[in-house]
């Protein structure tokens, strides 16, 4: 579904990432691993095209995007769940999944099964995102970029800040979603039990380059927590 081949990007003299490379398949999760500062979040701005890449190329189902803009990319079918969550936070539940919508056409409803997967959400459709739980704001910015139906969806973190019960949903949606095999699922973590949990397959980063990958069953074999802890 996404293949990424020897992507550079650059901030100022800086060279961020060096060279990444990988493939994600849809039914699967892969996981991107790393400490702070080693250039995770710059991958997937380069993904979503919030950034210029220097060079390298990235596609998806086969379809070259590397010069699309973020609107194009979202109508092709890439969700993106931003660290942060960055919801509407003055807008209500049903506009911020109103939002999710907005590359289909006007007549185009909230799908139902949002409801099923994070059920407090329609429970909530009238209260306003910022007065929600951090929790209730992670489920909330999954299930704007769900709204769509990508075929690709990128998270960015989603256990940042998340009481356990929480997460514990969180990982049961991402799971359901990958298991459908319609969907990959690219997902940066830093929180080592939730990503081996999910993992179908894992990249490892250090200055900007994937120093180590592998299946993730294979993810405790491999010494990656240690890695993770150095």
């Amino acid at each position: 579904m996404l293949e990424v081949e020897d992507l550079h990007q650059y901030y100022g003299g800086s060279h961020i990432l060096r060279g990444v490379g990988f493939t994600a398949r849809a039914g699967e999760v892969t996981v991107v691993l790393g400490r702070n500062g080693v250039g995770k979040t710059t991958l997937l701005k380069s993904l979503m095209g919030l950034v210029p890449i220097r060079s390298g190329s990235v596609k998806l189902a086969g379809q070259p995007i590397t010069g699309s803009t973020p609107f194009e990319r979202a109508r092709l079918g890439v969700g993106f769940v931003p660290q942060g969550r960055e919801i509407f936070g003055r807008l209500t539940v049903e506009e911020n999944l109103r939002m999710g919508l907005a590359s289909k056409p006007g007549s185009a409803t909230i799908p139902a099964e949002l409801y099923e997967l994070f059920p407090v959400l329609k429970q909530m459709l009238g209260r306003r995102g910022g007065d929600l739980s951090g929790g209730q704001q992670q489920q909330l910015a999954i299930a704007r970029a769900l709204a769509a139906g990508p075929r690709l969806l990128i998270l960015d973190e989603p256990t940042e800040g998340i009481q356990p019960s929480i997460i514990k949903d969180i990982g049961r949606v991402i799971r359901k979603l990958a298991d459908r095999g319609s969907m990959a699922i690219l997902l940066v973590e830093q929180y080592y039990d939730f990503a081996a949990e999910l993992a179908d397959q894992y990249l490892v980063m250090e200055r900007g380059a994937v120093v180590q990958r592998g299946r993730g069953q294979d993810m405790h074999a491999d010494g990656v927590k240690a890695r993770m802890s150095i």
